[in-house]
């Protein structure tokens, strides 16, 4: 019998818990994952930002073993994973996009079933299962069969069952797709709270305000390849001396856009919706002749809201995706999940 690969030990210990190294995934013709490479250090929150379709979950389905890459290196903890698959998978937890829980059985038995495939004592996985449905705010629903819960609680319960056995990292795969506002904002919390408890988290998702509240470090897919990496503090301070405003307006009959454009060349006006643009200049923006500009093509304005510099603006002249892409990529994701 072949002897296990040791991890490193703590003299030589690796400066990435994750190492991944020009990895690529095939399916036919279509290039899934195309040679990308990056690193998480331990105890990091590290996102994988981009549109449905842009590699994430290939690229996650292999950091868990689900599936083997068709070239390239992974590492996870020293352990070579390319050659096998499964090498760390006893230091993972994994919380996919849909759930993989059992509907006939309860959150309780769904948790200590999970805990037994980890080999976990029987006395140690039911304690583990009740303090997680008390975390997860789920102990009075956890006698209930799962396929009565709802999504909100079906997802709490999923990321309760990735972590039932206290893994090193924890894969979350678009953890607040599909569910409801305040369920969401649940889970944000959870999530903030293991890391901060020191689980190294790896999440991807194609919502740009849940990247920026929770991760460190953030990575942009496209097609496939990964188009940059970088601190979130890093990726927004070019956008620092960008100035932007919205204009929200009522009662425009003509094209206030084109007017605008025409009559501001300095200026970059790029339209939100049929009532609201968005105004970008690299000086001082002057509210008051934009105002008055617009009133007097008969508009009325809302509102003038000043905008600070987010990783959305970033997002968009890194990649080119507009907003309204990444917003039909949620409502997809809604009737999807």
């Amino acid at each position: 019998m072949a002897t296990p690969e040791p991890g490193p030990s703590p003299a030589n210990e690796q400066k990435y818990l994750i190492e991944v190294s020009d990895l690529c995934k095939r399916f036919g013709n279509v290039v899934a994952v195309d040679k990308i490479s990056f690193g998480v250090a331990r105890g990091e929150l590290f996102g994988f930002l981009g549109p449905n379709g842009a590699g994430k979950t290939t690229t996650i389905n292999m950091l868990t073993g689900l599936a083997r890459p068709d070239s390239g290196s992974l590492r996870i903890n020293g352990l070579d994973c390319t050659k096998n698959p499964k090498a760390a998978q006893h230091l993972t937890g994994i919380v996919p996009d849909e759930s993989n829980l059992y509907p006939e059985l309860s959150g309780f038995d769904n948790l200590c079933f999970c805990a037994e495939l980890y080999g976990m004592p029987k006395i140690e996985r039911r304690a583990r299962a009740r303090e997680l449905l008390e975390v997860f705010g789920l102990k009075d629903a956890g006698e209930r069969k799962f396929a009565g819960y709802s999504k909100g609680m079906k997802r709490k319960l999923t990321i309760a069952a990735g972590i039932i056995h206290h893994p090193l990292i924890l894969f979350l795969d678009e953890p607040t797709t599909g569910i409801d506002v305040a369920s969401a904002r649940q889970i944000r919390q959870l999530i903030a709270e293991l890391h901060q408890a020191g689980t190294t988290i790896f999440l991807t998702t194609h919502y740009i305000e849940e990247a920026e509240r929770l991760c460190e470090r953030i990575a942009f897919i496209v097609k496939g390849k990964i188009v940059r990496i970088d601190s979130l503090a890093d990726l927004l301070q070019p956008m620092q001396e960008m100035k932007a405003m919205l204009l929200s307006t009522s009662n425009c009959t003509g094209d206030l856009y084109g007017q605008l454009t025409q009559a501001f060349p300095d200026i970059n006006f790029k339209p939100v919706s049929d009532e609201q643009i968005r105004v970008e200049s690299n000086h001082p923006i002057h509210i008051g002749p934009l105002i008055r500009f617009v009133e007097q093509q008969g508009c009325e304005i809302i509102e003038a809201r000043r905008l600070k510099p987010s990783l959305e603006d970033v997002f968009v002249q890194v990649t080119g995706i507009e907003l309204a892409a990444m917003k039909m990529d949620k409502e997809k994701g809604k009737g999807n999940s």
